[in-house]
């Protein structure tokens, strides 16, 4: 299990499932897609709509692309090997 980054800031969270722990599985919440109290993730940066998230509950850490605000091309999105829309 990793430490939780250095970066790590509850005033910087995003609330996207882990893909590791699924721990938000059950909540109420969490699967009508609103803010949860409990289930959420560090962002640790951002470069435009990609996050570097991390969660506080398993330490894991990933990318999400959350096609929103200020996008990548799609080119750089799909050179990434991340999904392109």
């Amino acid at each position: 299990m990793l430490p939780l980054d250095p970066q790590a800031d509850m005033g910087r969270r995003a609330w996207v499932a882990c893909p590791n722990c699924d721990d938000a599985r059950g909540c109420g919440p969490c699967e009508e897609r609103r803010t949860c109290s409990t289930h959420w993730r560090y962002m640790l940066s951002n470069t435009g709509s990609l996050l570097h998230l991390q969660c506080p509950g398993c330490t894991h850490v990933w990318e999400h692309e959350s096609g929103f605000g200020a996008t990548r091309s799609l080119w750089k999105r799909l050179s990434s090997g991340l999904p392109g829309l």
